[in-house]
């Protein structure tokens, strides 16, 4: 939101923080920040004169001094209340980023804290990344880390992102609509996650302003046209509310609630409905003294007027997973509209509206000081875990995204504990949930009794009991079935070690094979002469040579080449190339991340079978008479002799070509016989087909060359077909 010239130094005193000199912002500031200590009222104003001085000659695009904004920030930041080392960290939010004061210097002056809160906002623009895309998602994560470390961190980039939403209008169009989607897609939904649902308004509605103008323009008008034609009818309905309660000798404010533009676009959008039916609904907030008042306001308002069923929902008993705790109930009006009412304390609207803000206590050691923040507490752990286990930014930000959804199902552990999830979680997301070790070791769950596999999707209210088995382990597939970020970064962390364990062992495999053609061994090789080798290569540890051996990314024998030096040279009958019959390595199939199993020939366990060192890939395994191997072989280098181990378990893809006689119900006959092999059909297609006879091509899996044979022998034992032949030959 600035224009700045190159950063001035900040080594001079600070401007007089003479009140007759003070700009009306800052006469402001001081005003809203009234409950806070003269002595630290006197920090606030000292940091407003450093941070000045710091930014001074500095201006925002729309040409006022640049100090106007983190002021701005600050007193957004006053008006909820919050402490003075975050107000103070507010004015100074840009300090380290953007001019020549030092983090020591801030340190000096304001403590150690403030620093930090600071440190914890600034961005990395002073690390060079591939793209603009990789450096937001790594500043978003530095960002929730220091949230992890202190949650003040997050409240003021949020007001620092609504103020800089407030005057979006200076900025040009591309970057306007750039920000305002990062708006929607992050800071509006964390600012939701958090409890924060004030802020979250505003930010939508500005986003949806800057991103859609034309349609925030046209639906502001309509509900405005909308709330002019009803205002007699809430007002009516206002008042046998409050009524109603009165007889029931409750003390109740009652208020009408109104939609916002991006929530009615949003609904409009999300649940294809008309901008009438959204209108036709009248909204109405109850707030009451105490949690038993609630129950006894939701009685009256309920003789009032009927309620709709299946349409109440309490999270006072069951709070949302950002703290928000109200009654919510629908009831059938006097003129035939439902009415959404929701009802709650004080203090529960307090923190409805202000998430972790709200009663700012601000503890290091006692824990966080109400439900809001110790909800954003275990979120934010989660983050950290996340984060440790994630190693692109872009994974990452996509976890936080996932985990960001605003609906979310409540569900039950055996021991009552509740468990909250984003909406489509399944099974599998409830495992990872309770525990990582649980996660992947899960076999099935039980819900409600019921025995149902892990991909199951839950509903709210469901009680869920996950079965797990010590040999359980997670598989690729699982990704496909899990939506929660911290269950993604599970399997995958898993995934990926067992591909580096397997490429080592791979990689040794391969490199000891390489060095025995040159008659040594790894054994045999010096520490000090492989040490060398892998500072010469900028490798850790001899795992990572093993791995990018294994993957394809280093030739073996250009690696044992290297290793031995001159000696090979001298070595007897060395040569490079496939090595002997005798020399090959033995693979069971299940080697995870370093083999793969070329679709031109599909090989099978049984096979004569080659492998070629494909970079990054690592082994891709074909069978010897493909008619690829031919040119595979032009680089000698690249193969691998490789067969199949005694023992190989698992299921293989294979096709069959097969001729029928094109009549009624031949297609059910041969995938019958093929079932009846114990083979799984993943797909059929017709390659040709004319009225007396068709071919057709399926894919299917067996478990060996084999299991093929006896799928073959079924086949053509059916009466209907004339051929039958492994697809390619």
């Amino acid at each position: 939101m600035s224009r700045r010239p190159a950063p001035m130094p900040a080594t001079a005193p600070p401007a007089p923080v003479d009140p007759a000199v003070w700009p009306p912002y800052v006469l402001a500031l001081k005003e809203r920040i009234a409950y806070l200590p003269e002595a630290q009222v006197a920090q606030v104003l000292r940091a407003y004169a450093v941070g000045a001085q710091a930014h001074a000659g500095q201006e925002r695009k729309s040409g006022e001094p640049y100090i106007t904004h983190p002021v701005a920030v600050a007193s957004i930041l006053a008006e909820l209340g919050l402490d003075a080392e975050t107000i103070i960290a507010a004015i100074l939010h840009d300090t380290l980023e953007d001019t020549e004061l030092s983090r020591e210097a801030l340190a000096g002056e304001f403590g150690e804290v403030v620093a930090e809160l600071v440190d914890g906002v600034t961005k990395l623009d002073k690390m060079r990344f591939g793209t603009r895309q990789e450096a937001d998602a790594e500043s978003f994560r530095k960002m929730l880390l220091a949230m992890a470390r202190d949650i003040r961190v997050i409240l003021i980039k949020l007001a620092d992102r609504l103020h800089n939403m407030r005057t979006l209008g200076a900025k040009d169009q591309g970057s306007r609509r750039r920000i305002a989607r990062e708006t929607l897609e992050i800071f509006a939904p964390i600012a939701q996650r958090l409890g924060m649902n004030k802020f979250k308004a505003e930010l939508q509605d500005l986003g949806f302003r800057a991103l859609y103008p034309d349609r925030y323009r046209v639906i502001s008008e309509r509900i405005r046209a909308a709330l002019g034609n009803r205002r007699e009818v809430m007002g009516k309905i206002e008042a046998a509310l409050t009524t109603q309660l009165a007889a029931e000798h409750l003390s109740a404010h009652v208020v009408g609630r109104i939609k916002s533009p991006w929530s009615i676009y949003s609904k409009m959008r999300n649940e294809h409905k008309t901008f009438a039916q959204l209108m036709d609904v009248y909204g109405f907030r109850v707030v009451v003294d105490s949690a038993t008042s609630c129950y006894i306001a939701l009685g009256a308002v309920h003789a009032l007027y009927k309620p709709v069923d299946r349409r109440f929902k309490d999270f006072i008993a069951i709070p949302k997973a950002n703290g928000y705790q109200s009654l919510h109930t629908v009831l059938l009006g006097p003129f035939g509209a439902p009415i959404e009412v929701q009802i709650r304390t004080a203090e529960m609207d307090s923190v409805a509206e202000r998430g972790v803000a709200a009663h700012w206590a601000y503890k290091t050691d006692s824990g966080p000081a109400n439900s809001a923040q110790a909800r954003a507490r275990e979120w934010l752990a989660s983050m950290v875990d996340s984060s440790a286990n994630t190693v692109s930014s872009s994974e990452f930000i996509e976890n936080v995204k996932i985990d960001l959804f605003p609906d979310e199902v409540y569900l039950f552990t055996p021991r009552g504990d509740i468990l909250s999830l984003p909406r489509n979680a399944t099974a599998l997301d409830f495992a990872y949930a309770v525990h990582t070790d649980v996660g992947d070791h899960a076999v099935a769950a039980r819900v409600d009794k019921k025995l149902t596999p892990l991909r199951s999707r839950l509903e709210s209210g469901q009680l869920v009991e996950i079965i797990t088995a010590p040999s359980a382990a997670p598989n690729p597939a699982w990704l496909e079935v899990v939506v929660t970020g911290k269950a993604r970064t599970a399997i995958r962390q898993y995934l990926k070690h067992l591909q580096h364990e397997d490429a080592v062992d791979f990689g040794h495999r391969m490199l000891d094979r390489a060095l025995d053609a040159l008659g040594s061994s790894l054994d045999a090789i010096t520490p000090a002469t492989l040490d060398r080798f892998l500072k010469t290569s900028k490798l850790k540890r001899l795992e990572e040579l093993l791995s990018d051996i294994a993957l394809g990314n280093r030739m073996p024998d250009v690696v044992a080449r290297q290793l031995l030096g001159s000696r090979w040279k001298k070595a007897a009958g060395a040569k490079a190339g496939v090595a002997p019959a005798q020399e090959k390595i033995r693979i069971s199939g299940g080697e995870r991340g370093v083999l793969s199993f070329a679709n031109c020939c599909h090989p099978l366990p049984g096979d004569d079978i080659i492998g070629y060192l494909s970079s990054g890939k690592g082994i891709v395994v074909h069978r010897v008479e493909c008619p690829n191997v031919a040119e595979l072989l032009r680089s000698p280098e690249r193969c691998v002799a490789i067969e199949w181990d005694r023992d190989v378990k698992g299921d293989y893809r294979a096709q069959l070509h097969i001729e029928v006689i094109n009549r009624p119900g031949v297609l059910a006959t041969v995938a019958a016989a093929i079932a009846a092999a114990d083979s799984n059909i993943e797909n059929v297609e017709y390659v040709e087909r004319d009225a007396s006879a068709a071919t057709l091509l399926f894919s299917m899996e067996v478990k060996s060359r084999k299991h093929l044979a006896d799928v073959i022998r079924r086949v053509r034992r059916t009466g209907v077909v004339s051929a039958v032949r492994r697809y390619p030959l």
